[in-house]
C-alpha cells in the first residue's frame, strides 16, 4: 500500500481531535502536512522495521553514554511550528528542550521540531515527498537530518542554510557538531 493523502480543507480537525484519531487507530500511521491534509502511511515491512530498530538502537546507545538529550522512535509525533504533524523514523532533542516542555506537552505530540532526525526511505515512500518533508523539518528548526535510501545506498544530509550533501555508500555518517562523536554504522543499515 502506498501512502494516501486526504484533503481535509473542509474539515476543521483540531490538534486534540487529530491526537485522538491517532490514539484510537494505533494500527495506522498518520501525519498532517501544513495545509492540514491527512496522510495515511502504510506500516513498514520487516526489512525496513529491522533497519529502523538498528538506527534507534545506535542513536540510543550514543545518547545513553553522552546523556545529552532524548531519543525518539517512529511512533513519536511532532507538532511543527508550520502546523504539520510529522513522525520521523528516529529523532533527538537536547535535554534543555525536553526539560522546557510541560508534563502535558511530553505526553502528546511534541510541540517543536527535533534538532536531529533520520528518515529511512521504505519501498512505499515517495522520494520527492520525503525530500520535501526533510526540507520542511529544516524550515521548522531541525539542524541536521539524514534521508537514508537503501536502494541507491545513498544518504542525503540536510543542514540549515546549506545545499543537500549526498553521501554515496558511506561506511558511517557523522552527527557532526549536533551529535558530537555519534557515527551511524551503515553496514547494518544497508
Amino acid at each position: 500500500m502506498n501512502n494516501l493523502t486526504i484533503d481535509l480543507s473542509s474539515v476543521d480537525l483540531t490538534d486534540e481531535q487529530f491526537f485522538k484519531l491517532c490514539v484510537n487507530n494505533r494500527d495506522y500511521r498518520f501525519e498532517r502536512n501544513s495545509q492540514g491534509d491527512l496522510i495515511i502511511m502504510s506500516p513498514t515491512g520487516g526489512e525496513t522495521g529491522n533497519r529502523n530498530a538498528d538506527i534507534c538502537y545506535q542513536l540510543q546507545a550514543w545518547n545513553r553514554e553522552k546523556q545529552l538529550g532524548k531519543v525518539f522512535d517512529s511512533s513519536t509525533g511532532y507538532k511543527l511550528p508550520s502546523g504539520s504533524n510529522r513522525s520521523p523514523d528516529a529523532s533527538w532533542i537536547p535535554l534543555e528542550k525536553w526539560d522546557n516542555l510541560s508534563t502535558q506537552e511530553k505526553q502528546k505530540f511534541l510541540p517543536l521540531s527535533p534538532d536531529f532526525l533520520i528518515e529511512l526511505l521504505s519501498p512505499t515512500d515517495n522520494l520527492i515527498d520525503t525530500q520535501n518533508k526533510m526540507k520542511e523539518y529544516l524550515e521548522n528548526g531541525t539542524k541536521l537530518g539524514w534521508l537514508i535510501n537503501r536502494k541507491t545506498r545513498q544518504v542525503e544530509v540536510y543542514r540549515i542554510n546549506q545545499k543537500v550533501e549526498i553521501l554515496v555508500n558511506p561506511h558511517n555518517v557523522s552527527g557532526e557538531n549536533i551529535l558530537e562523536e555519534f557515527n551511524l554504522d551503515m553496514e547494518s543499515i544497508w
